[in-house]
This record gives C-alpha cells, structure tokens and sequence, in this order.
C-alpha cells in the first residue's frame, strides 16, 4: 500500500491542474520578469512546433508564449515520465510489467485530456497523449539502462 502514495498524491496533482483554466496557468508573467531580456530569442526563432494544425513558434505566438509552450509540454513529457515510474515501482514483478506501465500511463493519459476537455481554455490533445506516452516510454528505458548499468558494475 505504501507504494502507492507517491502515484496517489502524482495524480491528484494532475486531476486538480487539469481543472484549471488556462488563464489561471499561465506563466507569462512570471516569465516576462525572470527572462526580461528575452536570452536565447534568436536561437528559438529556428523552431516551429506543429501543434492542433498550427505551428508554434516565436513569430506565431511571440517569445513568452513560445517558452511557455515549452515549458508546458517538457512538463507533460517529464511528468508523465514520473508517473510511469511510480506506476511501475507500485506494480508486482511479473513478466509484462514494463508494457503493462506503459498502457496504463497511456490510459491515465487520455483520463487527463478527457478531464481537460471540461475545463474553461482547455482542450483534449491526441498529441499531448502521445507527448505523455513518450514520457513514460523515456522514463522506463532510462531506467532499464542504469538498472542494466548498475548490474553491469556489480558483476564486475
């Protein structure tokens, strides 16, 4: 049972961020005041993100909202990433563990989308399930290679 706190509080994170309005998220503020001389713009302008049939970036949306759109989504891959290892940690051994952690974040994913689809600014993405998905994927095999690392030394 223990094992399953760390995925429980992960995912009322998600439940109650996904109920939020995108107004109430946005961090352009907070970045206007912590990067006000606009670092790396030029290196940013390169990048165009396809996104709902658009592509993102500073010329679209303008330097801010570019960094948040960033922001936003590194946080879905990571967070979902997290997730995944929590789901995987608070699963028993067994033969389709990794496969079985990686549907069920997936599953979880398209949960946070549905929920998303309710709320005020908010829209249900396939790409952010996908985003979230590869998330959970990277995760798993990061840890599969330093598990495979560790043992490796060991043996040695």
């Amino acid at each position: 049972m223990k094992k399953l706190i760390p995925l429980l509080i992960l995912l009322v994170i998600v439940f109650l961020a996904s109920g939020q309005p995108a107004e109430q998220q946005s961090m352009q503020d907070v970045l206007k005041a912590w990067l006000p001389n606009k670092p790396l713009e030029s290196f940013l302008r390169i990048f165009q993100v396809p996104y709902w049939g658009i592509l993102v970036s500073v010329e679209e949306r303008g330097y801010y909202a570019f960094v948040e759109f960033l922001i936003r989504k590194g946080t879905h891959f990571v967070y979902f990433g997290i997730i995944a290892l929590a789901i995987y940690i608070a699963l028993p051994p067994f033969k389709y563990r990794k496969i079985t952690t990686v549907v069920i974040t997936m599953l979880l994913a398209v949960a946070d989308e549905f929920r998303q689809s309710f709320t005020s600014g908010r829209t249900a993405s396939l790409q952010d399930v996908l985003l979230d998905t590869t998330g959970a994927i990277t995760a798993l095999l990061l840890m599969s290679f330093f598990q495979w690392f560790q043992q490796k030394n060991v043996d040695r």
